[in-house]
């Protein structure tokens, strides 16, 4: 494998209005869709269109939405001889709002995404250590992303970590594990305790992440903004601009980031991390540009050939 993925899948029940309503507030929305989605799935179904080899560890329901995700990602060519399918639960879904300036707020129900169990990693352990880069979120309890970290250090395998949704109560060793950190700007302020709001703040909490929460490195994406990287302690955090576009949606945004980024460690180790982050921006830009999740995301032969040279 290039990329194997622990993580979640869950259907995205969208909703389309003018705004995202206020708290208490009834809206009549304009569209309504379904989707693939859920932060592991995305990640992986990303790297897989880039062209990269992927495989997913994850669970789904034994009802329809599992078996309409497991054909999801057997179409994607994902490898899902870890996906297993479990009775008395549902598949994860999150509830999705969108805006019509692609903005979006979201619930998510995480159904058999909570049954992931260390046995199943441990199951696992011959395909994360086949592989060059293992990715993780925090939308599966943390134990798991732990012990698939551990697995992959163990083995010497890149590791990304996607603190996503962040939670204040957050084990030490998810900071310290991961030779990449991946936070947003929200969860960035939520997990350092700072305001996010710029770039010089977004640098200060990769500071914050590297001195006093042991982070080996650490990149905080900022939508429009680009991203913010620090390669390690003591050395001076970088902005990764990203040039801008007319936003349709911007869900799963980050997931194709974070997808894309370890496509380019699997597929091109040579090049500097900077290009890495640059060209993983770019490609979570042209995400937005339409709406949908993994349904966004662009294959291969849909990006400029400069991308992969």
């Amino acid at each position: 494998m290039d990329v194997v993925v622990v993580g979640s899948c869950n259907i995205d029940l969208i909703s389309y209005a003018t705004h995202l309503p206020k708290e208490g507030e009834t809206i009549t929305g304009t569209k309504f869709s379904t989707g693939f989605g859920g932060k592991g799935a995305n990640q992986c179904v990303t790297a897989g269109k880039l062209g990269a080899k992927v495989a997913m560890v994850s669970k789904v329901g034994n009802d329809a939405f599992g078996q309409d995700y497991l054909k999801n990602l057997q179409d994607c060519n994902v490898n899902c001889g870890q996906v297993k399918v479990v009775d008395d639960v549902s598949t994860g879904v999150a509830a999705i709002t969108v805006a019509d300036n692609g903005s979006n707020c979201i619930i998510i129900v995480p159904g058999a995404n909570d049954l992931l169990t260390v046995s199943d990693v441990e199951a696992a352990e011959d395909l994360i250590k086949s592989s060059k880069v293992l990715v993780c979120q925090n939308e599966i309890p943390s134990v798991i992303s732990l012990a698939a970290m551990k697995s992959a250090s163990n083995h010497k395998v890149k590791v990304i970590y996607n603190p996503a949704p962040a939670q204040k109560d957050f084990n030490p060793e998810l900071f310290s594990l991961p030779d990449f950190f991946c936070p947003n700007e929200t969860e960035a302020e939520l997990l350092t305790g700072c305001p996010v709001e710029s770039i010089d703040d977004a640098m200060k909490a990769c500071r914050d992440l590297t001195e006093n929460h042991g982070c080996n490195s650490v990149i905080i994406t900022m939508g429009k903004n680009g991203a913010v990287y620090q390669q390690r302690r003591g050395v001076d955090p970088l902005h990764i601009p990203v040039d801008a576009v007319a936003a349709v949606d911007t869900t799963g945004a980050g997931d194709s980031f974070i997808g894309s980024l370890a496509y380019f460690l699997a597929t091109r180790p040579e090049l500097p991390v900077p290009e890495m982050i640059k060209r993983a921006s770019f490609i979570a830009s042209v995400s937005v540009t339409k709406p949908g999740t993994q349904i966004s995301y662009p294959r291969a032969d849909e990006l400029p050939a400069h991308i992969f040279s």
